[in-house]
């Protein structure tokens, strides 16, 4: 997926320690879920009935908080190790579980969906969807050059409709595209101007983590989680600009997986270093393509195989952690001919989920204005790709998510293996959140 991407002139660049519990005490004194200068209080309870690791314990079970010593797990996907003599939580492991225990069936199903709204002007009827499907993930879309500050308002809105269990917050998660080059949603006082992934690919992977720091903190200010980024595609030279998804504009790190694979992991470094989590796309790879998904129907990729060289980047960002890997809509044939890759039980389950070891949320690219997925309707969209082994569906049309989850729920109370599947992708999604210190536990 693309955030509008403009085309412009411009040259192409080169190129626990497990600690033993000490007294009781100590495990006692450690919260469940973000600290407490976290938890974002200050909304009226919600009725219950109102769209990038293979090291790691599964992420549906448990995973951290972020940010301080007291954060509350001590392994999990993508995150630092934890620092000498900070006690892990025993209790903080089933934090996701007890909130998934408190929460109503359509809160569950909420949890699937990442919804987007215009990070510049969000619209209120949108918001209102999001808000009665029970909605638990944002991406903030289009361009704002608002700045920080403005962000954060922003940000700090869509929180504030958040649900609730047991009285406490299940927190927003907030995403938005920052790649850099043409495509960098938010802009402004206090965000830097990036510059596209080919230039970021002839800079040292030092110098690359050092700046993709400074650019995440700048996101963490604004109050976002998540970075839809770093693309980890390889477009052969070859094929360079007429690869209409990513070489068009300059989003690859360069043409070889010896290039991008490091690069896109230093820029997953420096996000991991200042707190934000990070995405890990297009799996299984938009490098060998002609048509762009978000305009284009029937894209498909005849080159790349289950032991593709291009696999690489994911490879190399899994086992460094990524919490998070999107799926493309593109089809590829030497792997499944017959399914979308977002539709697709082989790509997620067998090559992603067994081959490559990825145990964090697999999230799609936008299924709800994309042209590659147009011929189905969005109750398709959804089941097929939950059912493909999916976690969250990313919509940029938040008017699809009625029908969506309302497809999830009629599903969930005719097959009991589509159940348990949905109950999974929630714990993976409310483990996410424990990690990005939005889950506060009952």
């Amino acid at each position: 997926m693309r955030t509008r991407a403009r085309v412009r002139g411009g040259r192409r660049s080169a190129a626990l320690r497990t600690a033993a519990p000490v007294v009781t005490m100590l495990l006692a004194a450690v919260a469940c879920g973000a600290p407490a200068s976290q938890v974002r209080p200050g909304s009226s309870s919600r009725s219950a009935t109102t769209s990038h690791g293979a090291e790691t314990a599964d992420v549906g079970r448990s995973v951290p908080g972020r940010g301080t010593a007291t954060d509350t797990t001590s392994a999990a996907v993508g995150a630092p190790p934890v620092a000498a003599g900070v006690i892990p939580s025993i209790a903080a492991a089933s934090c996701p579980d007890r909130i998934f225990s408190g929460m109503t069936t359509a809160q569950r199903v909420g949890q699937l969906f990442m919804g987007g709204i215009s990070a510049a002007r969000p619209d209120q009827a949108q918001l209102r969807v999001l808000r009665d499907n029970h909605v638990g993930s944002v991406m903030l879309t289009g361009r704002s050059s608002a700045g920080v500050k403005a962000t954060r308002s922003v940000v700090d809105g869509l929180r504030r409709q958040a649900d609730q269990v047991a009285g406490r917050r299940v927190g927003i998660l907030v995403a938005t595209d920052q790649e850099g080059g043409h495509v960098q949603v938010l802009s402004g006082p206090g965000f830097a101007a990036i510059p596209e992934a080919l230039t970021q690919g002839s800079w040292s992977t030092a110098t690359l983590r050092t700046r993709a720091a400074q650019w995440a903190g700048q996101l963490k200010a604004a109050g976002v989680d998540l970075d839809l980024a770093p693309v980890a595609d390889v477009v052969p030279a070859g094929l360079g600009t007429r690869n209409g998804p990513i070489g068009r504009y300059f989003r690859e790190y360069g043409h070889t997986p010896d290039t991008v694979a490091p690069h896109s992991d230093a820029f997953a470094a420096g996000f991991a270093q200042a707190g934000v989590m990070t995405t890990l796309k297009h799996f299984p790879g938009l490098g060998q393509v002609i048509g762009n998904t978000d305009t284009t129907a029937n894209v498909v990729d005849s080159v790349t195989t289950a032991s593709s060289a291009s696999l690489t980047p994911f490879r190399t960002g899994i086992k460094a952690g990524s919490p998070f890997v999107m799926i493309s809509l593109a089809k590829y044939t030497k792997i499944d001919s017959a399914h979308l890759a977002a539709f697709s039980p082989t790509v997620i389950g067998r090559l992603l989920r067994t081959q490559l070891g990825f145990k964090g949320v697999v999230i799609s690219d936008d299924l709800g204005q994309a042209v590659a997925v147009r011929s189905y309707t969005p109750a398709q969209r959804a089941l097929n790709f939950l059912t493909a082994g999916g976690n969250m569906i990313l919509t940029v049309q938040p008017s699809t998510i009625p029908a969506m989850t309302q497809a999830v729920l009629t599903r969930m109370q005719q097959d009991a293996s589509f159940r348990a599947q949905v109950n999974d992708s929630v714990h993976r999604i409310l483990a996410a959140k424990l990690r990005a210190g939005l889950l506060a536990c009952p």
